[in-house]
């Protein structure tokens, strides 16, 4: 009789959740059910930044008309080169110290006075353009041609030394037509640049 009662009364402890047993624990609202995991953290987003124009990327607009520029001083020529690019042809002329001063003169024909001898040369083309450095030279420090031609090119068919005397660098352009142009100048190395544009528009 007292084992039936003793069982009795374990049940009804039972029942009522007094037997010892540990309740659970109820998650908090906005916690992660993982004790082990920590809440994570809230995102930001970063403002969006524009990133840098590359140098070399922002030119002046090609003008129909003379150019001048540069600074005071002297230099040694160390490189000339002439390239086509996508609506223009290029001439550049590379120096060992800061680009001197300079102009870029357009001419109706292709025809240059010889420094020193003072003869008349004529290059290939209609028409021309001269480009003159003051003070420059490439006597011993250039070694490259003094003659290119590109019959191939658009525009710019032959560029041609025709001047390097007492501080006076001179190279005559022949160009197939009258073109509008544009000149800047480049540091690391000092360069000058000069374009000659071949689009119509």
């Amino acid at each position: 009789m007292r084992i039936a009662a003793g069982l009795g009364l374990c049940a009804i402890l039972s029942a009522c959740g007094l037997g010892g047993a540990t309740p659970l624990a109820t998650p908090v609202a906005g916690t992660t059910s993982n004790p082990g995991q920590a809440a994570s953290a809230p995102r930001i987003t970063p403002p969006p930044v524009t990133p840098p124009e590359p140098p070399g990327t922002i030119l002046p607009a090609f003008r129909c008309a003379n150019a001048a520029g540069g600074s005071a001083g002297t230099a040694n020529v160390t490189s000339v080169r002439v390239a086509q690019q996508v609506g223009y042809d290029r001439f550049v002329i590379q120096f060992s110290a800061k680009v001197p001063a300079y102009t870029v003169k357009r001419q109706a024909k292709p025809i240059f006075k010889a420094g020193g001898s003072g003869q008349s040369v004529t290059l290939s083309g209609s028409a021309g353009a001269l480009v003159q450095v003051h003070s420059a030279t490439g006597a011993g420090t250039y070694t490259g041609p003094t003659d290119f031609s590109h019959a191939e090119f658009p525009v710019l068919k032959e560029a041609r030394l025709t001047e390097d005397f007492e501080g006076y660098l001179s190279w005559g352009m022949g160009l197939s037509r009258p073109a509008c142009l544009r000149t800047f100048t480049l540091s690391d190395p000092p360069r000058l640049v000069v374009d000659f544009k071949t689009t119509a528009s």
